[in-house]
C-alpha cells in the first residue's frame, strides 16, 4: 500500500508588493491553517516516509508547520525546486520517481497544479481549497504505478471542512 498526501500551502499574504512570489509568507490564517490541519492529520495517526515541498516560503512554511504537529523533524523535508511551478504531468513524475522504500509520501505545492494532480487521481476532487490534505491510498507496491490505478481510499479534508462533516 502506498499513501499519497497532496497538500495546497496555507493562506499567504499578498500585502507586500516589493516581495518576489516565491518570498511571500503565510498570513495568520495560513498559520493557523497549517498549524490545525498538522494536528488533524497527527490525530489520524499519519507519519510521512518523504515530506517534498515546493522551496517558496509559504510551502515550506505550511509543510514545517504540520510536520512539528506530526512530531516529523523539520530537517528531514526535502525543498525541491521541481514542486515550484510545476505541471500536474511533472508532479506526477516526481511521486512515480519516489523510492519504494518510502510508503507515505507528502507534497506540499500550489495550485492550480495541486487540484490538477488531485483531480487526476481522484476525478470527484476538482478543487484544493488552501491548506486543504487529500489522501489517496493506493493498492500497489511501487509508486511507480501511481496515476495508472485508482485509489482505493480517498479522503480530502480542509481547515473549514467540507460539506457533511
Amino acid at each position: 500500500m502506498k499513501t499519497l498526501l497532496l497538500i495546497r500551502h496555507a493562506k499567504s499574504g499578498k500585502d507586500d508588493p516589493t516581495l518576489a512570489d516565491r518570498d511571500r509568507p503565510l498570513n495568520d490564517r495560513g498559520l493557523r491553517d497549517a498549524s490545525r490541519m498538522g494536528e488533524r492529520l497527527a490525530r489520524r495517526g499519519v507519519h510521512p516516509d518523504l515530506i517534498l515541498t515546493s522551496p517558496a516560503l509559504r510551502a515550506l512554511s505550511t509543510a514545517q508547520l504540520i510536520a512539528d504537529a506530526l512530531g516529523h523533524p523539520r530537517t528531514s523535508i526535502v525543498a525541491d525546486e521541481r514542486l515550484y511551478e510545476s505541471t500536474p504531468p511533472a508532479l506526477l513524475a516526481i511521486v512515480r520517481d519516489t523510492e519504494d522504500r518510502h510508503r507515505t509520501l507528502m507534497l506540499v505545492g500550489h495550485n492550480p497544479e495541486i487540484s490538477a494532480l488531485a483531480h487526476r487521481l481522484a476525478p470527484d476532487i476538482t478543487e484544493m481549497p488552501t491548506c486543504a490534505v487529500l489522501e489517496c491510498g493506493f493498492d500497489a507496491a511501487s509508486w511507480a504505478d501511481v496515476g495508472d490505478r485508482h485509489p482505493v481510499r480517498v479522503n480530502l479534508d480542509s481547515p473549514k471542512g467540507l460539506p457533511g462533516q
